[in-house]
């Protein structure tokens, strides 16, 4: 079997976990959705684009998309029905650029010249949402710092 293509995620999910109303997570059965299903999702079903354009902007052939989509239709069809613990999270995907949620007004916007700032209300009080999955500068960082502990001798 050949390695996936890396697939383009234009807008990381606000949220990657949802699950019913009044039900313990610690009794549900997982459903995950990974970032590359998700974004056919958004861009199909919500911003209406047919297969070969959202297949186009995420780098990806129509039939492979359209693999993509019906896999995460299931998903979400089966949290819905089954009641599951939805995750989004995991597949082979980069983000095209770094967005921040301001934790103020919850807008989403773009970084722009690397200052963790809300392009909305100018607060401070910023997340970098590609954070949450291993990407962006953040995730650079991260790696550099466990890197360093790891190379460190211990006495």
């Amino acid at each position: 079997m050949r390695p996936k293509k890396t697939r383009n995620v234009l807008q990381p999910p606000l949220f990657n976990r949802f699950k019913p109303m009044g039900m313990s997570t610690s009794k549900l059965d997982e459903a995950v959705l990974s970032l590359d299903e998700y974004e056919a999702i958004r861009l199909a079903d919500l911003e209406d684009l047919d297969h070969q354009a959202a297949a186009s902007l995420m780098n990806i052939s129509r039939p492979t998309f359209t693999r993509l989509i019906e896999s995460a239709r299931k998903k979400v069809a089966t949290f819905l029905v089954k009641g599951r613990k939805l995750v989004i999270d995991g597949g082979v995907y980069e983000f095209e650029k770094t967005l921040l949620k301001c934790e103020s007004c919850h807008e989403v916007t773009e970084m722009v010249d690397q200052e963790m700032v809300c392009g909305e209300c100018a607060s401070t009080e910023v997340v970098e949402l590609n954070c949450q999955y291993r990407q962006g500068e953040c995730a650079k960082r991260r790696e550099r710092r466990r890197y360093r502990k790891r190379s460190t001798p211990k006495n």
